[in-house]
């Protein structure tokens, strides 16, 4: 400066860049406020809303899969239990001289008179089969029900 031109002590500096392009916090700026700043693209609030129900209904829809697999597993172990019950008390209802021990196959016939007979002989170990049907080998479980292990066929006289 030159010796003549003094400086105005109470004049403010005064910004020469228009006001609405300038701010005092730029981290909220929609964008880069410099040169080396990272881009910052504006997003629609659609598309992310789009994206977050998207993923949403996928997880959701994948949940209740899984919900109904388990649904149908239960059923079905419902069902088996149902049958077991059921071919338990036909068993129970049979005519048996001894006294069926867990875990040992026995074998379960239909006799001339419709009466339902449990047995320690299968049907292929009589000499002569007295029985109007083989129905069922089954094998006795630890909670007294019964499995099946095969199924028989009519047996003919």
């Amino acid at each position: 400066m030159k010796k003549d031109e003094k400086k105005e002590p109470n004049k403010e500096f005064t910004n020469p860049i228009d006001k609405d392009k300038i701010t005092e916090s730029p981290s909220t700026l929609p964008y880069a406020h410099t040169v080396g700043s990272p881009v910052i693209k504006p997003t629609k609030q659609g598309v992310i809303r789009g994206r977050a129900l998207n993923a949403m209904e996928e997880q959701t829809d994948m949940q209740l899969s899984q919900i109904k697999d388990q649904i149908d597993l239960l059923a079905k172990q419902a069902k088996e239990i149902h049958e077991r019950k059921q071919l338990a008390a036909l068993i129970y209802s049979a005519k048996m001289g001894f006294k069926p021990e867990i875990n040992h196959v026995y074998h379960l016939y239909e006799n001339q008179e419709g009466d339902y007979v449990l047995s320690m002989i299968g049907p292929d170990e009589w000499a002569k089969l007295k029985f109007k049907h083989f129905l069922y080998t089954v094998r006795l479980l630890a909670d007294h029900t019964w499995n099946i292990e095969a199924k028989g066929e009519t047996v003919e006289e």
